[in-house]
């Protein structure tokens, strides 16, 4: 019997959110529990199995975040139920909280962070630098391939080529893949992450490369992200890496943007900007956003 037509659901509610391609659901069940349903097409079944199966290990270590509960096929693909998070995104409200509260809770996500990655990377894995460096000539390859460019790029560019030494000898563990404000919720005043689809293994820094959404949305509380992290001050050797991390990311969303329309081109190239404004055209590896927070 397929999971949507068994009688088993009193409603189910589109959800029309995010970028997966998956097909997502309200559902209730006849006890009037509600829980989240997510379709994936059967081609995509393996990958869908070992998300929920690494779903379940980050959720075993108290992580807050939706709750896997069942994993299965249907004649539509591979189904999986999650716990319903009954709360709101955190990017549009955040800017409307003391900023004693955004911060704490940019406190309290690093803090979740850290605690994710204890979570270890596969054995015999690819020296990080050989994978991360192939993966930055691809950016770069692809961006001046583009067509598009933006308004000091060569600052980004000439700062990937002098700092390439600091991929060398970094750790790997477990990342979230995509950790910033637009993939947490607030539910009664308590922080939860979602959306784990593209979870990885890497460089726990690389984890933050992110964080350029979190400070836009507020950089009291992607300030207070890098304190929960690391329990105070970052090292400088921190800052250094995470603005090649960022460099490299604002190449290829340019190119990312470009079969998403004029409206998400906009917002990369924009982006960019406000990227070299805070790295004051990459001469310094702290942010301003980071420099100029108060709290």
């Amino acid at each position: 019997m397929d999971i949507m037509d068994g009688g088993r659901f009193t409603a189910i509610e589109p959800i029309h959110k995010g970028w997966s391609g998956d097909k997502k659901y309200r559902v209730t069940e006849k006890d009037g529990t509600i829980s989240l349903l997510r379709i994936s097409p059967q081609s995509r079944y393996e990958a869908r199995k070992s998300l929920f199966a690494m779903l379940k290990l980050v959720a075993e270590m108290g992580i807050p975040m939706c709750l896997p509960l069942e994993f299965g096929t249907c004649k539509d693909g591979a189904y999986s139920i999650q716990s319903w998070i009954d709360g709101e995104d955190l990017e549009p409200i955040l800017s409307r909280l003391p900023k004693t509260e955004q911060y704490a809770l940019g406190v309290k996500s690093g803090k979740v962070l850290r605690k994710m990655h204890t979570i270890p990377a596969p054995e015999k894995q690819e020296n990080w630098a050989a994978l991360f460096n192939r993966k930055t000539d691809t950016k770069i390859r692809k961006y001046k391939e583009c067509g598009l460019r933006f308004n000091g790029d060569t600052y980004a560019l000439d700062y990937i080529e002098q700092n390439r030494y600091l991929l060398e000898n970094r750790p790997r563990c477990f990342q979230h893949g995509d950790y910033h404000v637009g993939n947490m919720m607030l539910e009664n005043g308590e922080l939860k992450i979602i959306d784990f689809d593209r979870y990885d293994f890497g460089d726990p820094w690389e984890e933050f490369n992110c964080i350029v959404w979190s400070a836009a949305a507020s950089s009291v509380f992607a300030s207070g992200q890098l304190h929960g992290y690391f329990d105070g001050e970052p090292p400088t050797e921190f800052f250094k890496l995470l603005a090649f991390y960022i460099a490299g990311n604002t190449l290829s969303s340019v190119y990312w943007a470009i079969p998403f329309g004029q409206s998400e081109i906009d917002t990369m190239v924009k982006q960019s900007q406000d990227v070299l404004g805070w790295y004051d055209d990459m001469k310094t590896p702290v942010p301003a956003w980071y420099q100029n927070c108060s709290t």
